[in-house]
């Protein structure tokens, strides 16, 4: 059994994965007679063709403490991803990069804390586990392009848990 130590999401550790979505102040505008502030993000969506039609959803992901076993893992072929937490105080996202034979190399899989009013963006084809909710359970507001296609969630079902556990104090 594999055990993963997340790592704090940061844009810069993510970037091979996706994209982090960020709400800078400083990156803002005033909106609606003054009374939104806009925040526009570099997220760009990604689709492999141009059939289907945008998917905007909320997720209310089960929550749990860490260690958590995950069993699963998912890609999506036609689409990238979208997760923003809106209510989840602190989430867990596990990627791995394709192995030769077109699953989830798990040698490879990173996992990352992400926490409220955070996002990501999963590049489209991205093996990932499916979202959880650290502690609490969790809301999140996901979007992404659909076909109706199988190829819209692809699973791959693990035959031995990988375990992520709690953060690993940094080297010294």
């Amino acid at each position: 059994m594999q055990t993963l130590f997340p790592k704090r999401l940061t844009p810069s550790a993510f970037r091979p994965f996706g994209e982090v979505l960020s709400f800078d102040p400083e990156r803002s505008r005033l909106v609606n007679d003054g009374r939104a502030l806009r925040f526009d993000t570099d997220t760009r969506f990604d689709r492999a063709s141009p059939d289907g039609e945008p998917v905007l959803a909320v997720y209310r992901a089960s929550g749990g403490p860490l260690p958590m076993r995950l069993l699963t893992f998912e890609r999506h072929p036609l689409s990238s991803q979208t997760f923003v937490a809106l209510s989840a105080e602190r989430f867990l996202i596990v990627v791995a990069p394709e192995d030769r034979a077109g699953l989830p190399d798990l040698k490879r899989a990173e996992a990352f804390v992400g926490h409220r009013n955070e996002g990501i963006n999963y590049a489209r084809n991205l093996w990932h586990a499916p979202i959880a909710a650290i502690g609490p359970d969790g809301d999140f507001l996901m979007f992404m392009w659909e076909s109706g296609s199988p190829e819209d969630c692809v699973f791959h079902h693990l035959l031995e848990p990988l375990v992520v556990s709690s953060f690993q104090p940094p080297a010294e």
